[in-house]
Order: C-alpha cells, then sequence, then structure tokens
C-alpha cells in the first residue's frame, strides 16, 4: 500500500473520531449554557412570583377562597410554561399546576438548588425557595431540562451530519496533500532504480528538494553508495595486490626453483656422490630454500603495505621503536659495533607494524652490507627531530653506494650481483617512509665513507590531518619499479 494511501485513510479514521469528540465536548458546553439560562429564567420568574404566593398563602390561611383563586390564577399566570407548587408551612399543598414529576415526594422539600430530578426517563430543573412572611411557606418553580430542549436535539443533528460528512472528504484532501507531499520521495526512488551500479556514487548527485526527511535519506543513499564504491574499490585493490603478489612470486621463484630442482635432480641420477659433493649440493639447496623464503616473506610484507588501512594508524613513540629495533639487532648480530644516539621521546602519527618493518630492514641491510671484508659490521643510529620533523640515520662503514645508483637501491628486486638478501628490503623501506609522508634517502657516510641512510617522517602535530591521506594513495610497490 502505498504511503499516501495510508496517511488518507488514517486522516479519515482519525478526523471523525476527532469531530465526533468535539462534538461531545460541544454538547456538554450547550448543555451547560442552556442549563445556566434556563436556570436564570427560574431564579426570575421565582423573584416575579414571589409575592403573589406569599399573598396566596395569606389568603388560605385566613380562609378568603375568592382571593386565593384569584391569587392563584396570577400565580400560574406568572410562571408561564413553567410548574409551579406552592406549599405552607405544615407541609399542605395550596397550590399544584403545570408540569411536574408524577410523584410529588421526588420534588425537594428544603429551599435550594435548581436541582435535576428524573423520572421514568424525564427530567425537570425545580428551584425551591422560602416564602418569607406572616404566613411562612415554600414556592417551588418546576421546568422541563434543557438538555430534552430542541436545541439540544439540533446541535446532535449537526454533530453527526459533520462526522459522517468528515470522513470521506478529509479523507480525500489528505490522499491529494499524501500524493503531493511524496512527490519528492516519488522522484529520489525513481532516481535510485535508475542508477546505473557502475556509474557509484558520482551518478547520484542529490538536488535540493526544500524537504528535511527527503533531503536526508537522499544524502544517506549518496554516502551509502559512496561508501558502497570505497569498499568495492578496496576488493578491487586487494585482488589486484593477490595477482600482483602470484605474479611477482611466480617470477621471482623461478630462478631458484630450477635451481633446486637440478640439485634434485643430481642427488637423484647419483646416489653415490662423494660426501663433499653432496654436503656441497645440500647447501645450495638450504641456501636456494632461504631465498625462497624470505623473498616470499617480503612480497608478503610489501603486500601488507599497500592494503593497510588508516585505522592502523595512531599516535607513537617513535624513539621507543627505534630502541626496540636497536636492541632486537644487537641480540641477533653481537659482532656487529651497533651504536645509538635517542632522545626520550619523538612522537609521530604513524602504522606500529609498518614502522617495525621499516626499522628491521634498514638496520638489516646496514648489518649486511656495512663492513669491509674481514671485518665486522660497524653501524652508527641517530634519532634527532628537525623543525617539524622526526630525522633517523643509519650509517655504515661499508664500501658505500655510487652516486648513479643511491636512488635505485629503492627499487623493487634491485641487488647487487654479490647480495645475499631478495632486493626487497630497501623497497619496504621506501614504502613505509611514503605511507608515513616522509622521505628517504641514501648518501655517503662521514667522510665520504660507507654509506648513510637517512629518513624523515612528520612529527605528531595537534593541526595535522587524523589519516595520512597521501600515503595512504600510493599502494603500487607490487606492480612498479619507481624510484624514491
Amino acid at each position: 500500500m502505498r504511503l499516501s494511501t495510508r496517511i488518507a485513510l488514517s486522516v479519515a479514521v482519525m478526523v471523525p473520531l476527532l469531530v465526533l469528540g468535539a462534538g461531545v465536548l460541544l454538547l456538554g458546553l450547550v448543555n451547560k449554557d442552556l442549563r445556566g439560562q434556563q436556570d436564570a429564567r427560574l431564579r426570575e420568574r421565582a423573584a416575579a412570583v414571589l409575592p403573589s404566593a406569599r399573598a396566596l398563602l395569606a389568603a388560605d390561611h385566613n380562609g378568603r377562597p375568592k382571593v386565593e383563586q384569584n391569587q392563584g390564577r396570577k400565580v400560574l399566570g406568572d410562571v408561564l410554561d413553567s410548574g409551579v407548587r406552592v406549599t405552607a408551612a405544615d407541609g399542605a399543598v395550596v397550590l399544584a399546576g403545570g408540569p411536574s414529576p408524577a410523584d410529588p415526594a421526588r420534588l425537594p422539600n428544603e429551599p435550594g438548588g435548581p436541582v435535576t430530578v428524573r423520572e421514568h426517563g424525564s427530567a425537570w430543573r425545580v428551584l425551591t425557595v422560602r416564602v418569607d412572611g406572616a404566613v411562612p411557606g415554600t414556592l417551588a418553580l418546576i421546568a422541563p431540562a434543557a438538555a430534552d430542549g430542541p436545541q439540544l436535539a439540533a446541535v446532535r443533528r449537526r454533530v453527526l451530519l459533520v462526522t459522517v460528512l468528515a470522513a470521506p472528504v478529509s479523507g480525500l484532501l489528505a490522499l491529494a496533500l499524501a500524493d503531493r507531499a511524496t512527490l519528492s520521495i516519488r522522484r529520489l526512488s525513481r532516481r535510485a532504480a535508475a542508477l546505473d551500479p557502475a556509474a557509484g556514487a558520482a551518478a547520484f548527485a542529490p538536488g535540493r528538494s526544500r524537504i528535511a526527511e527527503v533531503d536526508e535519506l537522499a544524502t544517506t543513499i549518496g554516502t551509502l553508495l559512496a561508501r558502497y564504491d570505497e569498499q568495492a574499490a578496496r576488493t578491487a585493490h586487494a585482488l589486484e595486490t593477490a595477482r600482483l603478489f602470484s605474479s611477482a612470486a611466480s617470477h621471482e621463484l623461478r630462478t631458484p626453483l630450477t635451481s633446486m630442482r637440478t640439485d634434485l635432480d643430481v642427488l637423484a641420477a647419483h646416489p653415490d656422490l662423494p660426501p663433499a659433493e653432496r654436503a656441497e649440493i645440500v647447501r645450495d639447496l638450504r641456501a636456494d630454500h632461504g631465498r625462497m623464503d624470505e623473498l616470499l616473506t617480503a612480497l608478503r610484507t610489501l603486500a601488507q603495505g599497500d592494503l593497510v588501512e588508516a585505522s592502523a594508524f595512531g599516535s607513537l613513540d617513535f624513539a621507543e621503536l627505534v630502541g626496540d629495533a636497536v636492541g632486537e639487532t644487537r641480540r641477533r648480530h653481537p659482532e656487529v659495533r651497533l651504536t645509538a644516539d635517542l632522545p626520550s621521546e619523538v612522537r609521530v602519527f604513524g602504522w606500529e607494524g609498518g614502522l617495525r618493518i621499516l626499522l628491521a630492514n634498514l638496520l638489516g641491510n646496514a648489518v649486511v652490507h656495512g663492513h669491509l671484508p674481514g671485518e665486522p659490521s660497524t653501524v652508527a643510529v641517530r634519532l634527532r627531530t628537525d623543525g617539524g620533523c622526526a630525522v633517523l640515520s643509519v650509517g655504515d662503514l661499508g664500501p658505500g653506494i655510487e652516486p648513479a645508483r643511491r636512488q635505485a637501491v629503492f627499487t623493487r628486486f634491485h641487488r647487487r650481483p654479490d647480495s645475499p638478501g631478495s632486493g626487497l628490503g630497501l623497497t619496504l623501506v621506501a614504502q613505509q617512509t611514503a605511507l608515513h609522508r616522509g622521505t628517504v634517502t641514501a648518501g655517503p657516510g662521514p667522510g665520504q665513507v660507507g654509506t648513510r641512510f637517512e629518513v624523515r617522517l612528520p612529527l605528531l602535530r595537534a593541526d595535522a590531518p587524523a589519516v595520512p591521506a597521501q600515503g595512504l594513495t600510493r599502494r603500487d610497490w607490487l606492480a612498479t619499479d619507481r624510484g624514491h
């Protein structure tokens, strides 16, 4: 059932009920006014009849029948259409006439009123007053109650007529008004039904209808479509990342898998190999296996950085994370000469998992490449603040990087011929730096000896955006080999 029809039916039911209720209230008020007018007339007539009633009681007491008869006619003439009853002090009825209850016992004995007296479905208003004078008594004026009058009957008929007419008239008017009021909703429904799913929220640009509820509904639909588009984009990006991960893994694992297959074929074809040659082949297999494991781990971490959500970012103490990474490196490589110069606290807005990936790969690269042949690695770590940035420098005393290759070292799968790594460690450093709206550069160490990597990340500020939007828009590290 349409909304306009529901509204029309509701109005068609409610309006007659309201009219009927108002009519009942109106009848009560009219009855009260008529009763008040009737009571006022009874009091006026009682005041006019009181002298004649006093004379009537005196004539009755003195035994003057003619005077009594004349005064009785005068009393009956003064009360007009009302009933009258004059009673002496001893309870004897001196005069009774006009409309009144058949049972006189229903009339009040004491002065007062007006009061309502009912008998056999009829009602009377009775006003009883005391007659003072030489011969005391009581005067009662009786009139049919106004509730049974023609005026109230006319009001009842009109209320019933209006109630009967209110249902169809109010229903038709409500249907027309509701149909007009829901026009904007129907237009919005047609626009939503005609929306191309491929167009998304951009094609649903709600206009102003000047109806708050409709505009709110249109805004809600637009927001819902935008969230759907965002979720669809995330899903598509996740699928693309998975495809690129599979493609990159397939390409990069081809060489170690081929090498392992060759070594296995040699072992299978020559079960009687000398122990020294067999041990050498096993070492090659283990090396290839380790390379494959490292490669898959790096690719998975790179994909994780491409898929990270903004909700993962928060306020972090970068100095504490650097200290943890330095301690882990010392534990894993006790032979490395590692020094660290760290402040007590440096707050940044970042993803804890991503920053730990950055630090682990940056320090791991320095440990692997930060020495000359025959010497242990020497690594110096320093964290400081410069303006609005946290500056982390990691230097070593290794062979260094040629100026022409310093930008290329951050490219995916870039590795030196003698490097044992996967070629993704510094790519992960560049990725996480970009996600945190920072920069990373490679240059010579102090005295042009070795290599020094410098990472600059923005410090946490009250006026900084809550979400590093610029970093999160770059999610193509599995797809491209751009430099930094």
